[in-house]
């Protein structure tokens, strides 16, 4: 591999370790209002778990993916993100 190659992959890690920063950072960010709505839902007289919400979730998802991830890819990503936020 040339020193050009390996520089550029170097560079590309980087991007690649601040987008993932970034993304722990909106997670959390997530839970903090996920637990918000949480907390009020009691006094909303809604239970817990939404499945419709879930839906709605997923389908705002899929309109918003550009790309090149899958709409199957998204969906599992998130399903995954929304299984931990109930656990919280």
């Amino acid at each position: 591999m040339s020193g050009d190659a390996r520089t550029r992959i170097d560079a590309l890690r980087a991007e690649i370790d601040a987008i993932d920063c970034r993304i722990v950072d909106l997670l959390n960010e997530r839970a903090k209002l996920a637990l918000d709505i949480r907390a009020l839902k009691p006094e909303a007289n809604l239970g817990l778990y939404d499945p419709k919400r879930e839906e709605e979730i997923f389908a705002k998802l899929a309109s918003c993916n550009t790309g090149p991830l899958y709409g199957d890819n998204i969906r599992e990503i998130y399903a995954a993100v929304l299984h931990v936020m109930k656990e919280l």
